[in-house]
């Protein structure tokens, strides 16, 4: 047999796998959150999106040049400092484009770069970018050693760790992003509003939360839009860092004459696409969830407009919008998580902790560049100084040139001056020796020389620091001037009207009396009118009547499942009496193997007593069995091999009990507890085989009363004998109880 070969001992790492797992997910976790989710408080920009307006940059891509396409930007950017998809890089490049996604777009698009519908943008070989002016402003000083640069993946060049930023960005256009164990959620700001706050704290650190929230309210959306939230709320998601923002839709009341009138929107929620809301719209129309909507239409161009249609003229405006705020994206929330990269480490941030991490960043960029600034006029002043001595002494300069065989040393040695002034003076033109020159190199050593003192006197005052911050900020807000389209506040702050929607809805449908009638096989219908002669009613072959109500179109019906579980149906909405109606699985989710064992129409103020076949049971507000959901409420937890059987009315303050082996218990009502869902309590106690047969609840007053079979009714006024105590066995019923062992037919 042949010998194998033995790996070398460096190839193999002996290490748990657990262990393993654990260093290289964390590794991972910890690139996402660094390097591809959460944005720096500094600029406001993930590393994907710096790279996109750096390479811009690089290739000279200003907002007053021409344009270049889309890919020739991906290409550079993916080549030189992005190692990842250009899927990746061309998607965040459209998003930055689009004026519906960013408050302040940093790149500016030419072609089809999507739209608030949601269709997406054309091929990056189609499309066309430049940088925007707001662009322009996070990339300023980049040349001035304001920030300090990396080595690149491939480490061939070197790019930014962070943009100088000469507006609070990452307020400005806000950001999201979903890293591993946590993610960000910013939204978007007003630029003029953000740096008046900022501008306050400069000249108070201790200015609190709610002093700078006076100029900056909230959010400012691009797609506009009402935020109805309250300022109590608001402040506390920005003191803390985390909350949300409710949002609706602006909308307009058009008068179309003869008190006839349409609603039209004309802004919607930031990030609901448009086109899914029209269809969310027209799907509650056809599912008659939305009552008092009869039509929409999507009329909107270059602007927005929706254009909603009641059902009737006498239906409030305000009643029609709240009743679609609840069940569409018409009103919305944004949340606010202001979890950034802060020292680069991810860290929740209030507002007032951003503006001053950011405002920390603009004064360190203003002393990086205000430094690199005196170090290159020390170096102009310095040759300065060398060209005045040659002017000053041009004769002897020239008779060393022309005679000396080594002139740089015998001027260094004869003049003083340095070797890097001589060669200045040696690789001066003959032309620069003119009297005029010389008048011009006195001015540029004086004006430097001023500009000198003030940067020394900057570097050594942090007032002079923070004045100076504060100009560069009031400049770059006028830039975004809130009188100017771009700066213009886009979203309005507003209250929700108090409306009771339910009440409106009610009074403003048609109260018609109708029979719900159920059968066997599970198939329901409303038959208009009330007293109908149901022993007329037609069925399918071997079908026959199973439960009937009769109720208003306003009233909701609730359906109790053999699993324990309550259905309801707007009694509106239910298929009409001709025919045979529909089947309820269409209506609800019921498996085949459930049954229906009660309907009875919706009045919250009512109680209802609740049991399983096993012998449990408890009280129940019939309010409490109402549920939106298709899939029903869980409201009696049936035991195993069990059924819902009983789900009557409470009248009254006894309980009688009566189990299949015709043993009757009769006990007080306030023995059973009242819960809104559970198992409940043993009413009776059973051997063997035997179960629950039935129970009702009656007045002690009254006594005990019965119907048989037949609808005759008997009282039994020797009931007492029955009384005892709850999850008794009781005793067999007395003489003359009906044969089926049930106290109603």
């Amino acid at each position: 047999m042949s010998d194998i070969m033995e790996p070398e001992d460096d190839r193999i790492i002996n290490e748990p796998l657990s262990e393993a797992l654990t260093k290289r997910y964390l590794a991972y976790a910890l690139s996402t959150i660094t390097s591809r989710a959460l944005p720096d408080v500094r600029d406001g920009l993930k590393p994907v999106q710096r790279r996109i307006l750096y390479g811009m940059r690089e290739l000279k891509l200003n907002p007053e040049g021409g344009y270049r396409k889309c890919a020739k930007v991906v290409g550079e950017v993916m080549g030189n400092y992005h190692p990842h998809g250009d899927a990746s890089i061309y998607d965040t490049m459209v998003r930055l484009a689009q004026d519906f996604s960013v408050r302040y777009p940093l790149v500016d698009g030419q072609g089809n770069f999507g739209n608030i519908d949601g269709d997406s943008a054309a091929a990056m070989r189609y499309t066309e970018s430049r940088m925007t002016e707001a662009a322009s402003l996070l990339l300023e000083g980049l040349t001035e050693d304001a920030v300090d640069f990396k080595p690149t993946y491939d480490e061939n060049d070197t790019e930014p760790v962070v943009l100088p930023a000469g507006f609070p960005n990452l307020l400005a256009n806000g950001a999201s992003g979903i890293a591993v164990g946590m993610a960000t959620s910013i939204p978007p700001h007003n630029v003029a509003e953000v740096i008046d706050a900022a501008l306050i704290l400069v000249d108070r650190k201790t200015a609190t939360t709610a002093e700078l929230l006076v100029v900056m309210p909230g959010p400012d959306f691009p797609t506009g839009g009402l935020i109805v939230e309250t300022p109590e709320s608001i402040l506390q998601s920005y003191e803390t860092g985390r909350g949300s923002f409710r949002m609706r839709a602006k909308y307009e009341v058009e008068d179309l004459g003869r008190g006839t009138w349409q609603i039209v929107v004309t802004e919607i929620p930031y990030q609901v696409q448009k086109s899914k809301l029209v269809e969310r719209l027209a799907d509650l129309l056809e599912t008659k969830k939305a009552p008092l909507l009869a039509d929409v239409r999507d009329e909107s161009a270059e602007d927005i407009r929706l254009v909603l249609e009641p059902r009737s003229k006498t239906i409030e405006p305000e009643v029609l919008m709240e009743s679609l705020f609840k069940v569409c994206d018409l009103e919305n929330r944004f949340s606010l998580n202001l979890n950034v990269l802060h020292k680069g480490a991810p860290q929740v941030m209030g507002l007032k902790a951003v503006l001053k991490a950011y405002l920390d960043h603009r004064r360190e960029v203003l002393i990086r560049s205000s430094q690199f600034r005196l170090d290159k006029i020390e170096k102009r002043l310095h040759l300065l100084d060398g060209y005045l001595i040659a002017y000053l002494n041009i004769d002897e300069v020239i008779r060393i040139i022309r005679e000396e065989d080594h002139p740089k040393d015998v001027m260094m040695q004869r003049f003083g001056i340095t070797e890097i002034q001589a060669e200045a003076v040696l690789n001066l033109r003959l032309r620069a020796l003119r009297k005029l020159e010389e008048m011009e190199i006195r001015g540029e050593h004086d004006k430097l020389t001023e500009e000198r003192s003030e940067i020394i006197a900057l570097l050594g005052s942090e007032n002079r620091q923070w004045t100076k911050v504060k100009k560069e900020l009031r400049a770059a807000r006028e830039v975004f001037s809130p009188e100017s389209d771009l700066g213009r506040r886009r979203a309005k702050f507003g209250e929700a009207p108090v409306i009771d929607v339910d009440a409106a809805l009610e009074a403003s449908m048609p109260k018609e009396p109708v029979t719900v009638v159920l059968s066997s096989m599970g198939w329901i219908r409303g038959m208009k009118g009330h007293g109908i002669d149901l022993d007329s009613a037609k069925f399918k072959d071997g079908d026959s009547l199973l439960l009937s109500e009769e109720v208003y179109t306003t009233d909701k019906l609730i359906l109790m499942a053999s699993d324990g579980r309550a259905f309801t149906l707007g009694c509106d909405s239910l298929p009409g009496g001709r025919g045979h109606g529909e089947p309820i699985r269409i209506s609800i989710d019921l498996e085949d193997s459930v049954e229906i064992v009660g309907m009875f129409k919706l009045i919250p103020s009512r109680k209802r007593i609740v049991a399983s076949s096993a012998g449990y049971g408890f009280i129940v507000q019939e309010s409490e069995l109402e549920s939106n959901r298709k899939a029903g409420k869980s409201a009696v937890n049936v035991p195993t091999g069990s059924t819902l059987q009983i789900c009557d009315v409470v009248r009254g303050d006894h309980v009688a009990v009566i189990g299949t082996n015709k043993k009757l218990l009769i006990f007080p009502l306030d023995e059973l507890p009242e819960m809104a869902r559970g198992k409940g309590n043993k009413l009776q106690n059973y051997r063997g085989t035997d179960k629950l047969g039935d129970v009702i609840v009656f007045d002690g007053e009254d006594g005990l009363i019965v119907t048989d079979s037949a609808g005759r009714m008997r009282g039994f006024p020797e009931w007492k004998d029955w009384l005892g105590k709850r999850a008794q066995a009781g005793k067999t019923v007395m003489k003359g109880f009906p044969r089926s062992g049930k106290f109603t037919g």
